[in-house]
């Protein structure tokens, strides 16, 4: 018998064999190369192998906004990284190369997103979270068919993803969004001035729940951070 749970979840299956999303290029061309980064070119290679990805061995996408890095792809390299070192390395990996996207594509996309390091500098720490996420979230929205909202409460920011072409088409038994986790730690890390935070994915759509929700708490956990911020 079919629970509502597992309904959506066979509704999901259908939509995400009949419909296609995509990414920039520019977007594609931040994980590729925030892949190299992490992981190292030969292993890059063998990654992108084991994904049936061979037409990227010969070239990253073009640096350019048109939509044309499916989901499927970015989906792909995550199942190849958990292949080729089990799924615990391989997440690893996955949130590696998440804090290198950050990274990276922080200085590529900077005229586009508009951030202001001054303006960091001046702002209390949850008001500059607040920003950067929103920024981030706008990003995503705009580039993507990925669809995100930033919520939160007292305690936590929620990172709330609607259609994530992180984990698109996967199966879990646990959260698998390691990528995303490392891109906001590494955000995080930035606008805090080096500051370490709790970060979790608590749902995930892979692994059959309705959104992917990402607690990030809003206290740093070092202490060297004033208690002004």
């Amino acid at each position: 018998m079919l629970t509502s749970r597992s309904v959506d979840t066979l509704g999901r299956a259908r939509e995400q064999e009949e419909v296609s999303y995509s990414f920039a290029n520019k977007m594609g061309r931040i994980v590729l190369l925030a892949l190299e980064e992490a992981a190292g070119s030969e292993s890059m290679r063998a990654i992108l192998s084991a994904a049936r990805m061979q037409e990227r061995l010969d070239g990253i996408p073009p640096n350019n906004f048109a939509a044309e890095f499916p989901f499927e792809e970015l989906a792909a390299i995550q199942r190849a990284m958990d292949e080729l070192y089990g799924p615990r390395t391989g997440r690893r990996l996955a949130r590696r190369t998440g804090k290198a996207c950050f990274r990276i594509g922080a200085e590529d996309m900077r005229p586009v997103l508009g951030l202001a390091d001054l303006l960091f500098r001046i702002l209390p720490l949850q008001m500059r979270a607040r920003i950067g996420f929103e920024v981030l979230a706008q990003a995503f929205n705009r580039f993507s068919d990925h669809v995100v909202r930033l919520d939160e409460d007292e305690r936590y920011f929620q990172w709330v993803t609607e259609r994530c072409g992180v984990c698109w088409g996967r199966t879990s038994d646990t959260p698998c969004c390691d990528l995303v986790v490392g891109l906001l730690e590494e955000a995080l890390y930035w606008l805090s001035g080096g500051a370490s935070f709790f970060i979790e994915e608590s749902s995930c759509i892979a692994a059959g729940d309705p959104v992917c929700t990402i607690l990030i708490g809003k206290r740093p956990l070092a202490k060297d951070i004033s208690p002004e911020d």
